[in-house]
Formats: C-alpha cells, sequence, structure tokens
C-alpha cells in the first residue's frame, strides 16, 4: 500500500451527486410484500427488482461494470454483473428482517468476536467502523449475540427514501442514529459510550470539505476521510473493523478485527497524526482485503475513485 497523499477536496464527492433511483411508494409496497410473504416467497420479487436494475443499467450499472473490471481484471461476464446486483438488492431485501429483529432466519457465522467481548465487558469505549461492503445491518444480530448496543453516527442524506421506509419498521430502532450534521453529535456519542453503548460508522465516503488522504485501493488511488479517526481519537476509543458479508442463500459472515486504539494514555498529542494515518491505512488495507475476498459485497454504485482524478 502506497503512503497516503494529502487531499483538499472543494467539489461535493461522487456519493452525494448519485441521485436515489426509488420512490416512497415502491419502497412501503416492496417492505409489506416482504413481511407479508416472508424471505423465502418475497425472494422472488427480489430477483425481479435485481433484472430491472440490472436491465435499467444507467450510471449505477457503468459504475458496477467499471467496478468489476478493475476487482476482476477482466471484463465481467453478464452472470456476474447480474450477480452485483442481485446481492445488493438481496442485503437491501434482509435490512427488513434484521429491522424486525428475524435474526432465526439466517445463518449468522462470527469470526473475532473474543476479543471484542473482552474489550466490551471491560468497558473500553468502542467504535465499530465499516463500509459499504456486506450489511452493517447485520450488526443488530451480532448485538444481541454480544449483548450491546449501537449507536450509529452517519449522514443521512443518502438513501433517505430507503431509510425512512425501513425506519418506519421500528419506531425505537437499535441501533439508534446520531445524525453528524448536529452540532452536539460528539456530546451525544460521548453520552452513550458512558452508557456503555458501542458507536458504529461507515469510514469510506467523504463529505465536501472533509479533510481526506488518498490511498491506493485496488490498484487506484480514492479518497479517504480522516474525521472518523479524528473523532476516535477525541472520544479515546478503541477501534475495530467490521464487515459482515453475504455468502450467498441466508449466510452471512460477520467479521471483527481490532483497528486501532486511542483509548490507552499513550495515544498522546505528540504523535497523533501519525497515529490517525496510521489508523487510516490499516482501514484501506482491511476494506480491499474483504473487498477482494467478497467481491459481489461491493455496494458502492458510482465512480468510487472520481474524487481522485485530477479536475479541469
Amino acid at each position: 500500500m502506497n503512503s497516503p497523499q494529502q487531499f483538499r477536496p472543494e467539489a461535493a464527492p461522487a456519493w452525494k451527486r448519485h441521485i436515489e433511483r426509488s420512490n416512497p411508494r415502491t419502497i412501503r409496497f416492496m417492505v409489506w410484500l416482504t413481511l407479508k410473504a416472508g424471505r423465502r416467497g418475497s425472494r422472488l420479487v427480489i430477483y425481479g427488482v435485481a433484472a430491472y436494475f440490472f436491465l435499467a443499467g444507467g450510471k449505477s450499472g457503468q459504475a458496477s461494470d467499471a467496478y468489476l473490471c478493475r476487482v476482476l481484471g477482466r471484463r465481467p461476464t453478464l452472470a456476474q454483473r447480474f450477480r452485483h446486483v442481485l446481492y445488493f438488492a438481496t442485503v437491501v431485501h434482509d435490512r427488513v428482517f434484521f429491522l424486525k429483529a428475524r435474526f432465526s432466519l439466517f445463518q449468522i457465522h462470527m469470526q473475532g468476536e473474543d476479543e471484542f467481548r473482552r474489550d466490551h465487558e471491560q468497558g473500553v469505549p468502542l467504535i465499530l467502523m465499516g463500509g459499504h461492503l456486506g450489511s452493517f445491518e447485520a450488526l443488530r444480530a451480532m448485538g444481541q449475540r454480544l449483548g450491546f448496543d449501537v449507536s450509529m453516527l452517519m449522514y443521512q442524506e443518502n438513501a433517505a427514501m430507503l431509510s425512512a421506509a425501513l425506519a418506519a419498521l421500528n419506531p425505537s430502532p437499535v441501533p439508534r442514529v446520531i445524525p453528524l450534521q448536529r452540532v452536539d453529535a460528539m456530546l451525544i456519542a460521548q453520552g452513550d459510550l458512558n452508557d456503555g453503548r458501542v458507536l458504529g460508522m461507515l469510514a469510506d465516503r467523504r463529505l465536501a470539505h472533509e479533510p481526506s488522504d488518498l490511498h491506493d485501493f485496488l490498484g487506484a488511488p480514492a479518497a479517504f476521510p480522516r474525521n472518523p479517526y479524528r473523532l476516535a481519537d477525541i472520544l479515546k476509543c478503541k477501534i475495530y473493523f467490521m464487515v459482515a458479508l453475504y455468502m450467498g442463500g441466508n449466510r452471512y459472515t460477520i467479521h471483527l478485527l481490532p483497528l486501532a486504539d486511542f483509548s490507552q494514555e499513550s495515544a498522546r498529542a505528540s504523535n497523533r497524526d501519525t497515529r490517525i494515518a496510521a489508523a487510516q491505512a490499516a482501514y484501506v488495507r482491511m476494506l480491499e482485503r474483504f473487498t477482494r475476498m467478497a467481491i459481489f459485497n461491493w455496494f458502492n454504485f458510482f465512480d468510487f475513485w472520481d474524487d481522485a482524478k485530477p479536475k479541469p
């Protein structure tokens, strides 16, 4: 992995320019049908939904094709292109059941939970850091199994219609959301840590004007935000990389790996920038490792590398 280059973004990043392709009525109908027909019955419709978006193509389809070319090192087959869309549709579909706590519908295998469990039991402030790879909703199943509650730190503008429809399924969702737009988000996060909750966030997308760094990712430079690690430093948290990969059928595998530890007194201001840079680089390496492990779980359907390209 190449050393990171400082990157000063100005324009809105590619994911913010990506328009959500759906409407509230369609989403509400799909949620209703899913709950009525159950996972097995509604899976037939999911194939139809995936086929529609696959045939419609557009910029999302172009981004999927370009990503698969990059990760495979060749042009993807039609079957592989469809599988990418189908995996995304399936993971979104399964969010409904995770929100309703119907964990018995799934075979969920965990790896790396022992160290995380020990840290949580000992009161170490913890952040689970993932990306748009696999299902972060499977965190609900993990929280139930390991006995913790989650507060998600996130920006809610993207996929707002889908999030609103799914949130209606559970008026008191766990994990709960702390909007990062709020001026008191840091205070709320600190209070939740004091109450024994675990923080969760996705760290693969940047915002306009957000300090970012360029890292080699799948063979080309990509911009990754720096603020998630600054937040972990301010809150004195230990970071775990978390990913829940969809493995086909009803199977998910959750991986938990220690990423960086800002909870120790040794994390002094004198070496803060170095520790933040090391944590960011470790995150990028883990994200690439698991992306290559489960290529159809990559759910950034836009040009992820666009922000790093020179602009005219």
